[in-house]
């Protein structure tokens, strides 16, 4: 293998890393954690994102207890960040599992929520801390059009920085193509693509500086300016450009690890009926 060969697949391994690492670690990813029920260890999955167009379906497996005691439980849940009371909606068995379905709610709307399940003498709560929720974020679909080419031209934007900031690393001169390559991909995946999913999913194009700290728009934004000032400094062979890509560079893997959509778009339930006086 050549060494552009090593440098795309070294490119290519850190930027699926860091993919897997963001998803993994982001506020929508399921929230994951092991019920102990009628002496069964059970693998549970709640989760934090839903589109608007439905109620999203909380359920957990229901093994039956000790003796042939049914399990049974209930649901507790409330908008997120508010003072409403907490609703209690009984689990109802589907097969093996309870389940239940949280209020369906605007885009951006956030319910925080955990659950109480008995099976005969047992009992657990889920999440399993006191005084712990999951909160689950609602978003409004968004098509596969605009979503697709987002993820694609953003993902192809990082794999691509990552590339140019190793050659930046090991030549004596900044890869000028790559940085221009980058620095396209992200004004078109980024400032272009990004808001249009934004607005369908949040309601709003933008919502980080200067109109707010929405933090993806916000990591969106510092990538954007490093690559940028990347690509006007190899434009002009100014001196120095090699650096300036090389911080672009580290700046966009720093600023991709960061979860996606943490402290993203809420939605201020102030400015709502309370729950159980909605029209």
């Amino acid at each position: 293998m050549t060494r552009g060969g090593r440098l795309w697949f070294v490119a290519a391994a850190v930027t699926v890393a860091a993919a897997a690492w963001q998803e993994r670690t982001g506020p929508t990813h399921p929230y994951r954690t092991t019920l102990a029920l009628g002496g069964v260890r059970s693998t549970v999955s709640l989760p934090r994102s839903h589109v608007t167009t439905s109620g999203a379906r909380i359920a957990v497996p229901a093994p039956r207890g000790r003796g042939g005691a049914d399990a049974s439980g209930t649901l507790f849940w409330r908008r997120y960040p508010t003072v409403d009371p907490f609703t209690a909606t009984p689990l109802r068995r589907e097969g093996g599992s309870l389940a239940a379905d949280l209020p369906p709610e605007p885009r951006a709307g956030m319910i925080a929520y955990f659950l109480e399940v008995r099976s005969g003498a047992d009992a657990a709560r889920l999440p399993p801390s006191p005084g712990e929720t999951a909160i689950l974020r609602y978003h409004g679909p968004i098509p596969l059009w605009i979503l697709v080419p987002h993820i694609t031209v953003m993902f192809l934007a990082i794999l691509i920085g990552i590339r140019t900031g190793l050659g930046a690393l090991l030549d004596p001169a900044a890869p000028r193509v790559l940085t221009l390559v980058t620095a396209s991909l992200l004004t078109l995946g980024g400032l272009c693509l990004g808001p249009v999913t934004q607005k369908a999913a949040f309601g709003a194009y933008w919502t980080g500086v200067p109109f707010g700290w929405d933090l993806t728009d916000n990591k969106t934004l510092l990538m954007w300016i490093g690559w940028a000032v990347a690509a006007a400094a190899v434009l002009v062979r100014a001196r120095g450009a090699r650096r300036l890509v090389l911080f672009a560079a580290a700046l966009m893997l720093v600023v991709y690890v960061v979860p996606h959509s943490l402290s993203g778009s809420q939605l201020d339930y102030s400015k709502l009926p309370a729950a159980g006086q909605r029209p």
